[in-house]
């Protein structure tokens, strides 16, 4: 088996420049990640089971702003967080 190994020469001024890129790049990554760790994304089933509503009702909760929500395609998703609130709210009121 051989391996055919190319080297290519750089200036260090452009290998410390492409470095550093990299390395925000890294930071940034592990910040996204770190901050999707930290919220889960509830499904319409997930969200209807929690509340005890139906799937009309969770529709009307979108339509007049009182759930905040995210879609993908023809999907709904929604901050866990976001539900934690409004049950919340709702013991709050009662």
């Amino acid at each position: 088996m051989e391996i055919d190994m190319e080297i290519i020469a750089i200036e260090k001024k452009t290998y410390e420049l492409m470095k550093n890129r990299f390395e925000d790049f890294v930071k940034q990554v592990e910040i996204l990640c770190n901050n999707n760790q930290k919220m889960e994304w509830l499904s319409n089933g997930q969200v209807c089971e929690m509340l005890n509503i139906s799937k009309r009702t969770l529709q009307s909760y979108r339509d007049n702003g009182t759930l905040s929500y995210s879609q993908i395609g023809h999907k709904c998703y929604y901050k866990q967080s976001d539900i934690e609130n409004l049950i919340e709210q709702s013991q709050i009121k009662k």
